[in-house]
């Protein structure tokens, strides 16, 4: 389905809002061909500018959703601001719902042992119509692939959550995508924990404030060196734009 997409030092992000978001995914399931979709954030396209296998994976994907307030003050300084912010996170629980109604199966992969399954019993307390067909563990790991693909394709899904953390779960889906016959495969992070409950999300008003990654930041401090992206991540949006206003009086 076509959407308007804008480019982020290389890296295709999707223009869409909520209801749009939902249904293009919609119309990937129905379509019933194998399709991707990747959540974006400021991390994901700092090392997309090291890694071009990953670049192409998320500008090759069907849906790249704008995850991450970091992404949405990038569009508006370069001037294409972004309709909204459209988390993984919430997304996970918005298509539990679209398949609960629809009656749409769905296959929960990876994150920490037994915490898939955790998951999944929170959803069905949400969702008592949803059909999760299948929760596996597992690894992102070359050598089990054949095990896992074939496991999926045994339960026939029609979407598949993989929380192996990025890049991995994205480039395990590229990887896989095509014979796990699976209309939409998603890349989902630490969702599954959320979900469940082993990690605790930031209060609303933090993520309104776009204060998410000071929360997870304090829970997880050993997560600081990876913060260290954003103003690197900053330094290059504004480097790009003192280079495009260049451009243009040049010309």
């Amino acid at each position: 389905m076509d959407h308007e997409s804008i480019a982020i030092l290389g890296v295709q992000v999707s223009n869409v809002d909520v209801p749009k978001s939902l249904t293009i995914i919609e119309g990937l399931i129905e379509s019933g061909t194998p399709h991707q979709l990747v959540t974006v954030n400021t991390e994901f396209v700092m090392a997309a500018q090291k890694d071009a296998a990953f670049k192409a994976i998320i500008n090759a994907a069907a849906l790249a959703l704008p995850d991450g307030v970091g992404l949405l003050w990038a569009a508006r300084f370069l001037g294409y601001p972004f309709r909204e912010r459209v988390t993984g996170v919430d997304t996970v629980q918005r298509v539990a719902e679209l398949a609960a109604r629809k009656g749409y199966r769905l296959f929960l992969l990876g994150a920490a042992e037994g915490v898939a399954d955790l998951c999944a019993q929170h959803l069905y307390n949400q969702y008592p119509n949803l059909q999760i067909v299948g929760t596996y563990s597992g690894s992102p790991a070359i050598e089990e692939e054949d095990e896992i693909v074939a496991l999926v394709k045994q339960a026939k899904p029609d979407i598949l959550f993989v929380a192996y953390g990025a890049p991995q779960q994205d480039k395990w889906i590229a990887r896989n995508l095509e014979r796990l016959e699976v209309p939409l495969a998603m890349g989902v992070g630490g969702a599954f924990d959320f979900t469940a409950g082993v990690a605790v999300r930031a209060p609303r008003w933090m993520q309104q404030l776009g204060l998410e990654w000071l929360h997870r930041l304090y829970r997880e401090p050993w997560r600081w060196r990876r913060m260290l992206a954003l103003p690197r991540f900053v330094g290059l949006v504004i480097l790009r734009r003192a280079k495009c206003q260049a451009l243009i009086r040049v010309d």
